[in-house]
Formats: C-alpha cells, sequence, structure tokens
C-alpha cells in the first residue's frame, strides 16, 4: 500500500488543513525527473509515518497545479499550520529531501506565522498609499 495520498481538488483543502505538516510533491506520468523522484518520495513517506506525505498530479488536477503557482515539475511543497514554508522545483536525491524535512520540522512556527502576519501588514500598507504619481 502507498504511504502518500493522491490530493484533489476535492480532498486538497480538508487533507491539508486537517494535518499539521504536509509534504506534496506535484508531479506527472509523463515527466522524467518526476519518476526518478517518485521511488525517493515514498521511502521517505515510509520513514516518516507522522508527516502526511501527498501527491498533485498536475494533468489530472490542473487548477491545483494553477492556484499554486507550478511552473516547474516536479516540485517539492512543504505546509506547516496551513502555512507554505518551503516550495522548490527539482527532483531531490534523498539526502536533500531528509534535510528539507528536518529543517522544515525545526521550524519554530510561532515565527513563521508572526513573520508572515508582518509580510501580510507590509502588504496592506502598501495597498493603502496611493500610487496616482507613477
Amino acid at each position: 500500500m502507498s504511504s502518500t495520498v493522491e490530493l484533489t481538488k476535492e480532498n486538497f483543502d480538508e487533507t491539508v488543513s486537517g494535518n499539521g505538516f504536509v509534504l506534496i510533491d506535484f508531479w506527472a506520468a509523463w515527466c522524467g525527473p518526476c519518476r526518478q523522484f517518485a521511488p525517493v518520495y515514498e521511502k521517505a513517506a515510509d520513514r516518516h509515518e507522522d508527516l502526511l506525505f501527498g501527491k498533485v498530479d498536475t494533468e489530472a488536477q490542473p487548477e491545483l497545479a494553477a492556484a499554486f503557482g507550478i511552473t516547474s515539475i516536479p516540485t517539492l511543497m512543504v505546509v506547516r499550520d496551513n502555512i507554505a514554508v518551503y516550495a522548490q522545483p527539482g527532483a531531490l536525491p534523498e539526502a536533500a529531501l531528509e534535510d528539507v524535512i528536518r529543517q522544515a520540522r525545526d521550524l519554530d512556527m510561532d515565527e513563521v506565522r508572526d513573520a508572515v502576519a508582518r509580510e501580510q501588514g507590509k502588504q496592506g500598507e502598501q495597498e493603502g498609499t496611493g500610487r496616482d504619481g507613477e
């Protein structure tokens, strides 16, 4: 049995918001690097049973790929507490994938939430200033 979950537009929000730590592999069957990355991703899923490993078939789920601005596959995304903390295209070797997982586990999510809030505050301020003079 596969230890990864197939994510679709129907189950994505519920699955991702219902789990505190989710890795998402955006892939397609025709993509050679995606096929090379798949067994590495599956092995990591077996090793880290406390994390949710999801896969998005970009051919079957173009809306999801578009929603996340996926332009290159494979792309690995890590979501913690509904915040994307990592998104990078490219097939990672096993050691690099383990390093990404370790770093994502080590994140202080209170700091991440504060940084997101500050960034959203800045964007709100910029939208509030008129740019008529440009």
